[in-house]
């Protein structure tokens, strides 16, 4: 019992600290305030008590138990049942710890009253401990001193400390104040004095800074946030308050003291917003308003007032949206004239549109539906500000209270969760059920008013969908969709781009006919020619049929006028295409003499005249103008009407005149006109005119031979073989169009990134060659306006400007260099190599890094020793290196300024004598007589002996040797050097000789103990000692990479900066799930299968950094692991070294918080220059440390930045004690600014009911480390109903802050170099980039996961030359760059207001980022792309990794192919943009999949030619089959099929930004690591996952994983994750090649073949054994052993329920039928599946025992046989457990079977025809067959189960999977016989890791070298 009491207090005591006993070092104190359940609504106060009884447990256990009781009463209040989740633990918890306090007091009764007394006493008590007064007067002092005394971080530690004590007081007076509440005013009056509550309520307004709030204290005016002190937020703040138009508030409406009654108080009161939510948009708009004016400029006075232009801006581009959708309705807004309303009423809409947009939760994807709320919202605020006192808004008002999130928000909330609910987790058709666009586009017309206000819930807009009923063809009953149908077709591909169809159809058809006429434009040719007629209206026909398929589904609910245009248009294309159809056979008939010809003609010309004067006046822009002009005239707009929709987005696309001009001089000359004419000749040369003659002659051939039955070929002039010879021609046709824009966009990109000035510095030899040019060009592009600079430059005055642009210039270099060094690219001797002196001494002359001036001295003495030529000579020979010139230059200077700074009298006036004795040779040319050279390294051995001594601390030992050493320079001098002529200064000399003579010359020496002075000397000593050179520091890669492309960016184009006070503001946002946020130890320590930690792992990948991270932390390199885990600093240090070389989100948060630092250093030096300009170069150097602890700098750069990371799941992680929660909350420690914004789940229980609330609420570190609730929201029900990353966007949006927000992965990383250069890039929102203002800036990417691997290699160039030279071809000139993931920069107010960052509709918006793109666009927005400033980006590293990733942006795009996005830029884009639009999205992925097709049409077709024995026929007839026509196609196909044009933009960027030579290097290193193989593997993935979703659905978002991956991969998991999508293919196209091989007939012999068939093989190769090749250890035998034995296990396991498909082949094969699930895709499974029967119908007959037969006869013989071998499969299939009595019967029965088949197959080959070969041609015929039918039925899974076959068609299923495992399994096993192959590969997959000194043989050697290292 002992112990057990001893545990139990252990226990308690640590509740009450809080200590963690055990967990990993960094994670957050708790204790019990850290367990107060969230579903105590009160529940931060709580914590607040208890965090205090925390604090003071040590000093006074008694006010600790009096505080935790208070808790108790709290929370029993709260929830006196203790119904909601953790309650009741958490209490009885509680409980168990005040009645331990009760049993350690020492006896007798507890007397309550008395906790009072004890409570005041303690609080004097406290108070005077920690001297509050003191305390509070100390942190004043400094604030008013510390920015320039240098005490910054003294200040910072008081101002800490004061708010921990106060926030103890603040928690004390609370709990006084609460329980005096429980007893008589006498009794509380007697208990606390009058003076008492003074001093308390003083203590409790101190506390401003503990009242929780974001960035602006507005709720608590602040003395510590210097951010309250600008002028703008003053003004801001000022605009918002209450004013005498407004209506009174009631008395029962309560405002905090600290502040007063504003306008968003008034609406809080009125519509009943929750408060938090209020709280959150005051500093919102504060926020908006103060920077807009601070963009205006400073404001005057000691009471500035904001700018009426200010509150303008905010309000038009905040209102803009609703104002464009009551001009669209129409409708008149709720103002009557913009113009009239006064500052004061925009500001009252202002809040009023942003309290809406901050509550409405998942309604803020409906932007023109919060259009509507905000119009009757607004409407019932100016009835009620007609009255004297406001009162509740009727809309918002209910018997329940005053609620906008109940009344507004909810209705439609549910019935938008109610829909969702009904697309069954995204397997229901798109066409079922309503998604976001649907409900949002119901508010574009004047229809949405039936909803009334208040909400009309009767109307059907709200009715709920029912449940689909059961029946295989029934269908839910559900309001109709609006406008657009989601239908899952590939015709949505014609339907989008129908022009791009209609331009290749017609030129190809052109083309043909042309060809057929040997060219000849006769009379027949071009009455053939004007076939184009017909054809053109008959394909806007189908396009006509296509609008009315594709809407139905949304007839019910579109406006009228969609609907008669649809039908009108269908009306009119039926009637043109009968009319022109009938005269253009009738002119055939009649001859061109005719009339009918005449007509046909006049038709023809009228139409099409009319159709390019219609399209003139939609493209042009001055047409367009004119167009818009006469838009009253009723055939002006039915011209419109007809030929483009007319809906709310989309509207006014086309460019200012300017700007279209150019793009057609550049755009269309430059591009399309060089791609259109080769896409001709190419076309016509290469591909149509060869297959001419061919074409006649196969027309021509009558009764040619078929060698089997033949049913269709006979009488129709052959039709089949001629469409086997066309269908691939045709096919590359279509792709040639992809394959053009691929080759001409990349030279287009080339030449566009050359004229930026890309990779002009490419080394670190160009950045030691251009580095003394930075200063200047850093000073143009990065720094601000500076006075002085201007006075400098227009008066002449070069060396003072040089100088000046260096002393501005190195404190950013100098963070620079410091943070390369903090991450541990650089050592510390690189670090003071690249350090750039401050510049700012009395030098007359710049200072260079010593990595430039390394050696430079003791080769400048060499050339001196060695030149005996005059001085003009010698100085030449040194100015040919400048940076030697400026080394001897800075020598000379520096030596006379340290000199004569130490040496006083005579000394002193030596070294002028000397000096000017050196200077007046130097000026009379004599240098080389007076100075003997050849004792310089005597001089130079002097100086460094005296720069030595002098860089040491005083001392006096010290100062005589000193002394001692200048006397010996002064002996070399005199006596060996310099020849002194003392008769110009005779007397000098005198007295100087005789303190010589006295021995005092150097005695009066004052020790260098400046600063400045002390740099200077060690500068010196650096630079006389430093022999090696520097040409290749720095040494590290990445280090390299970031120094050139900042160097390089700064002679780039880019806006200039204007001063951080006047920048725009901007957010970073990221969405955070459960990735990895910080590498803990035990992840580090976890080895692998082959014993490999990741951190051994990481130590050999980067060795340099590891040995930079040990010496950063005062450790030896030669450091064991296990010495790092006895130090918990050492062992957070190491986990966050191995984060930050990982895709974490510890990485992305240090690199998005450089954005805060580079603000803070900016506004630092920029507030010093401002104030003193004079005193800004002696403050400096303060700069460099104490920059960051500026209360002003960071005030403004919090104003400037916010960072949220949206951790969607970080409450149910806390709850859970999950350690990425203590890792986020680490985070928050390490990050002041940093905020975390996450969904709160709180479960409780309601009149007897479970309930389950949701809040999205915003925390921060508080001053205890621990989470603080800033604000809590309460959401209308479970935040997603979409797909997970937009909806984790989207709730936490609102906390973002700012002009502009830019979205960022969590695998993405930053640099503080690039950070300074954001302010440039925001400036880009105001620069001219066409008629549209740019609404989202793309940023350039660097992939830093490269040289992991070869295919990360891969992954990253290929990634690298997308978001590099693709991206700039698609910004400019083709103006169709989109939105493709992170880090572009939104135009923040632009996208909130028009429905976010993101789409979040489920499934159709999988791939969500693009569609912010397409909505950007569609809503006049503008997308530019922008290269001087880069992002870091994580990629995948492993084949699987790379192939999910695939796999999911196929999918995004199979699903992008049916959206309503897509349909609506492919019809309202001019025609050149469209097409540029197709090829860059859902084109690229159709283009790949016709690349696929291609090789399946061709094969197809050799195999129908091969089976029928018609090619062998034709070929005995005339040798026509081999054309150049087709070798052109399949040679085509082939080159995109291994990635040529994929490497084509590749190439080229590496040339334009490494060189030619590292690009041939690179492109050769690529091909010798198989990229080929990469590149066609991945064909496949693309192809396979796109045309799945198309037909199927089914996309999904694919987790791959963000580690690293060096591990080997097992067989089976290979064989699952590829087995549908490449092995079957891939064996296919085998299967195709091999019956090519043996019945096709090629002259050409073997080598005919090979060249025919090669690519096809090298996919099919590719696609099989791709997954083996780039897998680790693929090919050592004991892990082939061991892969076949899993295989096998997980093969024959036959599962169960809850078995995994990684467990079991049956759970597997299940899961991969799953997206079948539709009548229509069964439908085409199986229509796909006959295919595999022609096998079979063609071998039998070429089989010996069909003896040459063709009747039908032998093919239904073969289903006979076939049949008999279902029956032996089921015999040979059947359960031993159903036959559990029948075992030996059962055996029997196997074995007599099969005895007899091979009896019969034995008897067979010797008695009857039947041969060996034709036993292996019947499994060429039967294998195939089978797996149809197999297929068939998998597609028809409900009808095969109901007969009762499911279990044999799973057995079939097994021995299939069996079968293709063993094919691809054998070659692996054999190669693995042979050591050397395994080696070869491990060479193959690491390269690159070797050539940075990686040894991937050690790590997946194990345990043993590990050990040994």
């Amino acid at each position: 019992m002992a112990r057990a009491a001893t545990n139990w207090e252990r226990l308690v005591r640590a509740a009450l600290r809080g200590e963690r006993l055990t967990g990993t070092y960094g994670l957050p104190v708790t204790g019990i305030a850290g367990n107060v359940p969230s579903s105590l609504g009160n529940n931060v106060h709580i914590e607040e008590v208890l965090r205090a009884a925390d604090e003071i447990q040590d000093e006074d256990p008694t006010a600790a138990r009096i505080l935790c009781e208070h808790a108790y009463t709290l929370a029993q209040n709260l929830d006196p049942n203790s119904e909601g989740r953790g309650v009741l633990q958490f209490k009885t918890g509680l409980m168990s710890v005040i009645r331990q306090k009760l049993a350690k007091r020492e006896g007798g009764a507890i007397d309550r009253s008395q906790d009072i007394a004890k409570l005041q006493e303690f609080y004097k008590l406290y108070r005077e401990k920690h001297k509050v007064d003191e305390l509070c007067e100390d942190e004043m002092k400094l604030r008013e001193s510390a920015v320039f005394s240098g005490n910054l971080g003294e200040l910072e530690r008081k101002t800490l400390k004061r708010k921990k004590v106060l926030a103890t007081l603040k928690v004390l007076w609370s709990v006084i104040e609460d329980i005096t509440r429980e007893i008589s005013p006498e009794d509380a009056e007697k208990l606390i004095s009058e003076e008492m509550k003074r001093v308390m309520q003083k203590d409790a307004a101190r506390t401003e800074d503990v009242v929780a709030y974001n960035i602006i204290p507005l709720d608590a005016l602040s003395t510590t946030n210097a951010i309250v002190t600008f002028p703008e937020v003053r003004a801001a703040i000022s605009a918002l308050q209450y004013h005498r138009d407004l209506p009174r508030l009631p008395g029962t409406f309560s405002v905090p003291d600290a502040r007063n009654s504003d306008m968003l108080d008034l609406l809080h009161c009125v519509f009943g917003f929750q408060k938090d939510n209020v709280t959150n948009q005051r500093e919102h708009i504060v926020h908006l308003l103060a920077n807009e004016q601070s963009r205006l400029g400073k404001l005057p006075g000691n009471e500035p007032k904001l700018d009426e232009g200010a509150v303008h801006v905010v309000f038009s581009k905040s209102l803009d949206n609703y104002i464009k959708w009551c001009n669209y309705l129409p409708l008149r807004p709720v103002w009557n004239n913009t113009e009239s309303l006064t500052k004061e009423k925009k500001l009252l809409y202002l809040c009023l549109y942003y309290l809406i947009w901050g509550e409405a939760a998942n309604i803020r994807f409906l932007p023109e539906g919060l259009c509507y709320i905000f119009h009757h919202l607004a409407r019932e605020l100016e009835e009620i500000m007609r009255k004297q006192i406001a009162e509740p808004a009727e809309s918002c008002n209910s018997n329940d209270g005053l609620s906008f999130l109940d009344q507004v928000i909810s209705p439609l909330y549910e019935i938008i969760a109610a829909e969702t609910a009904n697309n069954d987790n995204g397997r229901a058709p798109h066409s079922a059920w309503r998604n976001y666009d649907d409900f949002n586009e119901f508010f574009w017309s004047l229809k949405c008013f039936q909803l009334g206000w208040p909400w009309k819930i009767s109307n059907p807009f709200f009715s709920k969908p029912s449940r689909k009923e059961k029946g295989f063809l029934c269908r839910n009953h559900h309001y109709g969709k609006t406008s657009f149908v989601e239908h899952r077709t590939f015709l949505h591909l014609y339907h989008s781009f129908h022009r791009l169809w209609i331009f290749l159809i017609m030129m190809f058809q052109g083309l043909t006919i042309i060809a057929f006429n040997d060219r000849k434009f006769d009379t027949d040719a071009v009455l053939e020619l004007l076939s184009l007629g017909p054809t053109y209206v008959i394909m806007k026909f189908i396009e006509s049929i296509l609008d009315i398929l594709m809407m139905y589904g949304a007839y019910s609910t579109s406006r009228g006028s969609a609907i008669t245009r649809v039908l009108w248009r269908f009306c009119w294309f039926t009637a043109s295409s009968l009319v022109i159809c009938y005269l253009y056979i009738k002119a055939i008939q009649d001859g061109t003499n005719s009339a009918t010809f005449k007509i046909y003609v006049f038709v023809i010309s009228a139409y099409a005249g009319a159709q390019i004067i219609i399209s003139l006046l939609m493209s042009v822009p001055c047409c367009r103008g004119l167009t818009d002009a006469c838009y009253r005239w009723s055939v002006i707009r039915l011209a419109k009407w007809m030929h483009q929709e007319h809906n709310y987005v989309g509207r006014g696309m086309h460019e200012r005149p300017l700007d279209y001009i150019k793009k057609v001089l550049i755009h269309l000359v430059s591009l399309y006109f060089t791609r259109i004419n080769l896409y001709f000749n190419v076309a016509f040369l290469m591909q149509i005119e060869p297959l001419v003659k061919p074409t006649r002659e196969i027309i021509s051939f009558k009764r040619l031979e078929y060698a089997w039955h033949d049913f269709v070929s006979k009488n129709n002039h052959n039709a089949i073989t001629i469409l086997c010879l066309w269908a691939p021609v045709v096919s590359i046709y279509l792709l040639d169009i992809h394959v053009f824009y691929t080759v001409m966009s990349a030279l287009c990109g080339f030449l566009l990134g050359a004229r930026d000035r890309l990779g002009e510095i490419r080394s670190v030899e160009a950045v030691h060659r251009f580095f003394e040019k930075f200063p200047e060009v850093f000073m143009d592009k990065l720094h601000v306006d500076v006075p002085k600079r201007k006075q400098l430059l227009s008066s002449g005055q070069h060396t003072e400007l040089n100088k000046f642009d260096a002393s501005r210039f190195a404190p950013f270099w100098n963070e620079i260099v410091r943070n390369l060094r903090e991450e541990d690219y650089i050592n510390n001797t690189e670090l003071d190599l690249l350090l750039m002196p401050k510049n700012n001494g009395d030098l007359p002359i710049v200072q260079w890094p010593l990595f430039l001036l390394a050696s430079k001295i003791f080769l400048a003495k060499d050339i001196a020793i060695d030149c005996k030529d005059s001085q003009e000579e010698l100085w030449l020979r040194i100015l040919k290196d400048e940076y030697m010139q400026y080394a001897v230059v800075e020598c000379f200077h520096s030596i006379h300024y340290i000199l004569t700074s130490i040496l006083e009298k005579e000394g002193h006036l030596w070294v002028e004598r000397i000096f000017s004795g050196v200077r007046e040779s130097i000026s009379k040319k004599n240098i080389q007589t007076d100075v003997h050279f050849s004792k310089l390294p005597n001089v130079i051995a002097k100086l460094v002996a005296v720069a030595g001594i002098l860089k040491e601390t005083e001392s006096d030992a010290l100062k005589k040797g000193a002394i001692s050493a200048i006397q010996d320079l002064y002996e070399v001098v005199h006596h060996e050097v310099l020849y002194v002529d003392m008769s110009g200064n005779i007397d000098d000399w005198t007295q100087i000789n005789r303190a010589r003579a006295e021995g005092r010359l150097f005695n009066n020496l004052k020790w260098p103990n400046d600063p400045g002075l002390k740099d200077l000397i060690k500068r010196l000593h650096s630079l006389l000692t430093i022999k090696e050179s520097a040409a290749n520091v720095p040494k590290n890669l990445e280090a390299r990479r970031r120094l050139e492309f900042f160097t390089n960016s700064l002679f780039m184009q880019m806006p200039v900066a204007r001063p951080v006070s006047e920048m725009l503001s901007f957010s970073v946002f990221t969405p955070y799930y459960s990735e990895t946020v910080l590498y803990s130890i035990g992840e580090l320590q976890k080895k692998n299968e082959d014993g490999i930690t990741t951190l051994f792992y990481l130590q050999k990948i980067y060795p340099d950094e590891w040995n930079n991270f040990l010496a950063r932390i005062n450790r030896d390199e030669n450091t064991a692991e296990s010495e790092l885990f006895n130090s918990p600093n050492d062992m957070l240090e190491l986990r966050l070294w191995a984060s930050y070389r990982g895709q974490t989100l510890a990485r992305t948060v240090r690199g998005m918080m450089y954005y805060r630092k580079a603000l803070m250093l900016q506004s630092y030096l920029e507030k010093l220059q401002s104030e003193d300009l004079e005193s800004a170069f002696a403050t400096a150097s303060l700069s460099d440390i104490y920059f960051e602890l500026s209360p002003e700098a960071r005030a403004q750069a919090d104003l400037k930045f916010t960072y949220v990371v949206t951790c969607q799941i970080y409450g149910v992680q806390k709850g859970d004690g999950k350690t990425e929660a203590a890792d986020i909350a680490l985070l928050m420690q390490r990050n002041e600014a940093l905020r975390v914004a996450y969904v709160d789940i709180v479960e409780s229980v309601k009149n007897g009911k479970p309930s389950t609330e949701y809040y999205s609420k915003l925390v921060k570190a508080d001053i205890h480390g621990k989470d603080k609730e800033i604000y809590s929201i309460k959401l209308p029900g479970n935040f997603k109903l979409g797909e997970g990353k937009p909806e984790n966007q989207n709730h936490a949006i609102i906390f973002t802050r700012g002009n502009a927000v830019q979205t960022i992965d969590m695998n993405q990383d930053n640099y503080f170099e690039e950070a300074l250069k954001m302010r440039n890039l925001l400036e880009e929102f105001y620069q001219d980039h066409g008629k549209h203002k740019p609404s989202i800036l793309g940023v350039r990417e660097h992939v830093f996961t490269g040289s992991v691997s070869s295919l990360a290699s891969f992954m990253s160039n290929q990634e690298t030359s997308f978001v590099t030279l693709g991206q700039r071809v698609l910004a400019n000139p083709l103006k169709v760059r989109m939105h493709y993931g992170h880090p572009d920069v939104f135009d923040r107010i632009f996208h909130i207001t028009r429905g976010g960052i993101s789409k979040a509709s489920r499934v159709i918006n999988i791939s969500e980022d693009i569609y912010a793109g397409f909505n950007s666009t569609l809503r006049l927005g503008n997308i530019t792309h922008h290269e001087y400033i880069q992002v870091g980006k994580g990629r995948d590293v492993g084949l699987n990794q790379i192939a999910l990733f695939e796999g999911k942006v196929a999918g995004g795009n199979g699903e992008q192919v049916l959206s309503r996005d897509i349909y609506r830029l492919g019809q309202l884009f001019d025609f050149f943009r469209m097409l540029s639009f197709y090829v860059t999205t859902v084109g690229f992925y159709f283009c790949t999949m016709l690349t696929v097709w291609t090789v399946y049409i061709f094969l197809y077709g050799k195999t129908y030619l091969a089976l029928s024995g018609v090619g062998e026929s034709i070929q005995n007839r005339a040798d026509i089959l081999q054309n150049t026509a087709l070798n052109a196609a399949l040679n085509t196909q082939f080159l995109f099929q291994i990635g040529v044009f994929t490497t084509i933009p590749m190439i080229l960027g590496f040339i334009l930004e490494s060189g030619v030579l590292t690009a041939f290097v690179n492109f050769i290193t690529m091909q010798f690591q198989l990229c080929s193989v990469f590149f066609t593997f991945s064909l496949g993935t693309r192809t396979h996952y796109f045309g799945r979703t198309i037909l199927h659905g089914g996309a999904k978002y694919r987790a791959t994983g963000r580690g690293f991956v060096v591990e080997h991969i097992k067989f089976a998991e290979n064989y699952r994750l590829y087995s549908r999508s490449h092995f079957v293919k891939g064996l296919e196209v085998a299967l195709l090649l091999v019956i090519f091989l043996a019945y096709g007939f090629n002259n050409g012999g073997a080598v005919g073949y090979i060249l025919l068939s090669i690519s096809s093989w090298f996919m099919a190769i590719s696609w099989l054994f791709a997954p083996y090749i780039f897998n680790p250890s693929g090919f050592e035998w004991q892990k082939v052993v061991e892969d076949f034995r899993d295989w096998t296990n997980w093969l024959f396991y036959r599962g169960g329920i809850g078995v995994k498909g990684e467990e079991s082949w049956e759970a597997w094969w299940d899961e991969e039928l799953a997206h079948i699930h539709n009548i229509g895709g069964r439908i085409l499974e199986t229509v796909l599946s006959l295919r595999f029967f022609i096998f079979q119908y063609g071998v039998v007959y070429h089989m010996d025992a069909s003896e040459s037969s063709r009747a039908l006869l032998v093919y239904w013989l073969s289903w006979a046989v076939l049949g008999g071998l279902f029956v032996l499969l089921l015999v040979f299939g059947l359960n031993p457990k159903a036959m559990v009595h029948f075992q030996l019967f059962l055996r029997l029965i196997k074995s007599i079977a099969f005895l007899m088949v091979l009896a019969g197959l034995v008897v067979a080959v010797v008695l009857t025809s039947l041969s060996v070969s034709d036993v292996f041609a019947s499994i060429l015929a039967f294998v195939p067959t089978g797996w149809g039918i197999l297929s068939i039925a998998v597609a028809w899974k409900p009808i095969v189960k109901k007969l009762g076959l499911w279990k044999t068609v799973r057995s079939l299923a097994r021995l299939y999977d069996a079968g293709f495992g063993m094919i691809i399994f054998v070659p692996i096993a054999i190669c693995s016989w042979f050591p050397f192959i395994s080696t070869f590969q491990t060479r193959l997959l690491f390269n690159q890791a070797f050539s940075r000194g990686l040894e991937i043989s050690l790590i997946l050697a194990g345990n043993n070298p590990n050990a040994g290292a």
